[in-house]
């Protein structure tokens, strides 16, 4: 995304921020923040006992690019069906390439029998959280900002500005999908 877009956006961002920053939660390993929905950091994905104690049955990791969090379905074996994205948490990656892959793996493991996700990078921050959000408004019908309130109810997350304002294009293009066709 361009500066001068993402200048345009920033009192859009400065809101978003406000409520992010009204979380008073202490940042844990692992928060279920939608029924059977977890984010969580990548220690807690890379261990089988905390994963069979949740119940998980599927890991997205969004950070399946970086040392120490490349995972992949051999180390989960026949327990959890596994999904890595390789994203970057900066200021430029294009994280909305993966917003329709990582909605719709959360949707369907969560209609899956007893299905619990794990959304995790490498602290579950900003790259988990962003997905997580997506999915809230792809496939829960929540608007960004209902979504965000949502989750810092249950998790300190907070996705860098970049991230910020592919959420805020992602809300305005529902919103007027919406408009247009209320039914969607």
């Amino acid at each position: 995304m361009s500066g001068s877009k993402q200048l345009l956006n920033l009192p859009l961002i400065k809101e978003l921020e406000l409520i992010l920053d009204s979380c008073t939660l202490e940042l844990t390993p692992v928060d279920e923040v939608w029924p059977n929905l977890y984010i969580g950091n990548v220690a807690v994905a890379q261990n089988r006992k905390t994963l069979q104690k949740l119940g998980i049955t599927h890991v997205l990791n969004a950070a399946h690019s970086k040392q120490g969090s490349i995972g992949d379905q051999s180390f989960y074996g026949n327990t959890c069906i596994y999904l890595g994205i390789p994203a970057e948490d900066s200021d430029h990656f294009d994280l909305s390439q993966y917003f329709k892959l990582a909605a719709d793996f959360i949707h369907k493991a969560l209609r899956s029998k007893d299905g619990k996700v794990l959304v995790h990078c490498i602290m579950g921050v900003s790259r988990s959280a962003t997905l997580v959000l997506v999915f809230l408004m792809l496939r829960q019908r929540l608007p960004l900002r209902d979504a965000l309130r949502q989750i810092v109810q249950k998790r300190a997350i907070y996705p860098n500005r970049n991230f910020l304002s592919l959420l805020l294009k992602l809300d305005e293009q529902l919103t007027l999908k919406r408009r247009l066709c209320p039914l969607l």
